[in-house]
């Protein structure tokens, strides 16, 4: 993972300077760092993959750092949020209000009056969100932009996470949109399209077309009932990330050959859409790095702990507490010992009281000592705003973008 941040003295390099000066300039560890050149990279070697009829948009909630979502702003064609929260700072961001949407159940009124006001595209998941969205249209004399938000009756094979098929939270179930679709029309809302997410974190090529073209067969489907012509049809994203020894990155060529068929199926089946793909993780995760330093150096019985001042407070992912269920090191790394021959087999653990607080467990490291400064890659996506940041009620961790 580190081949991505070149190395030099010894040292990561990581926005252009040496860790250590970066971790003075930061004033403080821990820290987040997200490395600019790394997400341009990422940016276009999806555009070289991808067919240009397809739309790249950022999913906020991988990591929704101002800064960051500001960056990411410029780079994609548009935003995803999930939260009233999200949505003021990509207005503040700057983006325009015609390139966000709002996808999540749950929405409250506030948030969808919110969301109206602004002129957002809203992914609307449930009936009532529809009987809602209709009297904030009248009551802010502006009609509710919205898209239905589809639960498939399919589910994404090989995904970390599915968020669609079977009983779920999210959208709506295939077989009661055409009835969504009708209230829609009867209560005059500015239908746009549909959004169909099956799943999260998928390294196999395959899965993702597979999924891909059964959503855009589905949506053609479901276009029949429609109260107006579709403009925009969010195909969702999945596109996983390598974290653990054996995890292979994913193939983009098979996905661009796949959806730049399907984009040509939609120009005759559905000539006003364009296509979305919505990514976060895919986009953001590895351009980010989680940096502690080591405050103790202990050996406990013969096994060496090395103890941070960070931990499962400030990356829950790192730690094996979010999702996980077989606990597996994300990769890790003395930044500022990248090339040193010693190398002992070592526990990084944080300040926390509790045997769950430890972000390597038996790794082969660098021999390391107070001072030296502990790197977790793979860090830019679902780190510091998925923690529980107030336990045991530490300091949080300071956060830059390079």
């Amino acid at each position: 993972m580190s081949a991505s941040f070149p190395v030099q003295n010894g040292e990561l390099i990581v926005g252009g300077m040496p860790l250590t000066k970066l971790a003075a300039r930061v004033g403080r560890t821990p820290f987040y760092v997200y490395d600019r050149r790394m997400l341009d990279a990422r940016m276009r070697e999806l555009r070289q993959a991808l067919p240009d009829a397809v739309e790249i948009h950022y999913a906020v909630k991988a990591n929704p750092m101002p800064a960051l979502i500001g960056y990411m702003a410029c780079l994609a064609d548009g935003l995803d949020v999930a939260s009233g929260g999200e949505l003021a700072v990509a207005l503040d961001a700057g983006a325009n209000p015609q390139c966000i949407s709002f996808a999540g159940p749950g929405k409250s009124v506030d948030e969808l009056a919110q969301a109206v006001a602004a002129g957002i595209l809203i992914n609307v998941e449930s009936l009532r969100e529809i009987r809602v969205l209709s009297e904030l249209s009248q009551r802010v004399l502006a009609k509710a932009r919205v898209a239905v938000r589809v639960n498939p009756d399919f589910e994404l094979k090989m995904s970390g996470m599915k968020m669609g098929g079977g009983p779920k939270q999210f959208g709506i179930d295939a077989e009661q949109v055409p009835g969504a679709l009708a209230e829609i029309g009867a209560a005059g809302l500015a239908f746009e399209g549909f959004h169909v997410f099956s799943g999260s974190q998928n390294l196999q090529a395959a899965a993702i077309c597979e999924a891909q073209t059964r959503s855009l067969e589905l949506v053609m489907r479901l276009a029949e009932h429609a109260p107006g012509p579709v403009r925009s049809v969010n195909l969702g994203g999945g596109f996983g990330i390598p974290y653990f020894p054996g995890d292979k990155p994913l193939d983009l060529a098979p996905i661009g050959e796949n959806l730049a068929a399907l984009a040509e199926q939609a120009k005759t089946a559905l000539p006003d859409a364009r296509l979305v793909i919505e990514l976060g993780r895919y986009l953001v995760g590895e351009a980010g790095l989680y940096v502690c330093r080591v405050v103790d150096r202990k050996v406990s019985r013969g096994q060496v702990f090395l103890v941070t001042d960070g931990g499962l407070h400030h990356h829950l992912a790192a730690s094996g507490n979010f999702g996980q269920v077989i606990r597996k090191n994300y990769p890790v790394a003395i930044g500022n010992r990248m090339e040193a021959s010693d190398v002992e087999q070592a526990s990084v653990v944080g300040p926390l009281c509790t045997p769950l607080d430890l972000l390597a467990d038996r790794m082969p490291l660098p021999v390391a000592n107070e001072g030296d400064l502990v790197v977790v890659f793979q860090s830019g996506a679902y780190g510091l705003t998925a923690s529980p940041t107030r336990f045991l009620s530490h300091a949080e961790p300071g956060e830059v973008l390079v």
